[in-house]
């Protein structure tokens, strides 16, 4: 079974997106032990087979490039060997994640990232994904303002730090064929928001994730690549559905 699992915020705010600092401590125990292997992004959809030793395969990844992540989570992952992903809005570095200067509810505003401790987190060997230049909802732009986004994103991360970006992330997962051509045309990956393992096959510029916030209990990973762990997975992935179709009535 392959994986790709998600991050925002390390913090102890409780938010939906934060998971509290000693939380983030057992997840990386976990991730560094024997019941996983953990490659980087690429890697992981690079090759669809099982690895040689049979275990499932994750790789770890962040969305919006908290300042936590270089404080917190980089270093303890680094640290343990565990490459990682962290997807950066351009347009915001070094400022927060008050995207279009508007609050969402139950969300803190917390600081990012700047240009100097992406470059730092690059250069210890992290890396760096494209997540926008400024965060909208993508399906809800003209056509010249999705490009702006999408391609300007990958050239602001360029030209500040100095190396190719070909992974994209969707915020918010707002996603349509006409955002994935978009992106299509300068990414060779894109993950979504979709709730659910890999699959064979699947199709690159729409990658599913496992969000973490779910798997804050003790306990959460015991059961992880087995039929009740993929039950489970379906559940939530159902509710989420669900969820989202209410909200959009």
């Amino acid at each position: 079974m392959r994986a790709i699992i998600t991050y925002h915020s390390i913090d102890g705010s409780g938010s939906p997106i934060s998971i509290a600092p000693e939380v983030f401590d057992r997840h990386v125990a976990w991730l560094a032990g024997s019941a996983v292997q953990v490659e980087s992004l690429a890697a992981l959809i690079a090759s669809p087979s099982p690895a040689a030793d049979g275990r499932p395969r994750v790789a770890i990844t962040f969305d919006d490039a908290f300042e936590n992540f270089g404080a917190y989570a980089w270093p303890r992952l680094r640290d343990r060997g565990l490459p990682a992903t962290v997807f950066v809005v351009s347009g915001h570095v070094g400022r927060t994640n008050l995207w279009g200067s508007r609050s969402s509810p139950g969300i803190p505003e917390l600081p990012l990232l700047t240009w100097d401790a992406l470059a730092h987190v690059a250069n210890d060997g992290a890396a760096l994904g494209a997540h926008s230049r400024t965060h909208p909802h993508l399906t809800e732009l003209a056509p010249g303002a999705l490009a702006d986004e999408v391609a300007g994103c990958q050239q602001d991360l360029a030209a500040r730090i100095g190396s190719p970006v070909n992974h994209f992330c969707y915020p918010y997962g707002d996603v349509s064929p006409t955002v994935v051509a978009a992106v299509g045309r300068h990414y060779a990956l894109a993950c979504s928001t979709d709730y659910r393992v890999l699959r064979d096959g699947e199709p690159t510029l729409r990658l599913p994730r496992l969000d973490m916030t779910y798997f804050q209990h003790a306990g959460a990973f015991d059961d992880w690549g087995r039929p009740s762990f993929l039950r489970r997975i379906a559940t939530r992935r159902a509710a989420r559905a669900v969820r989202a179709w209410w909200t959009r009535r």
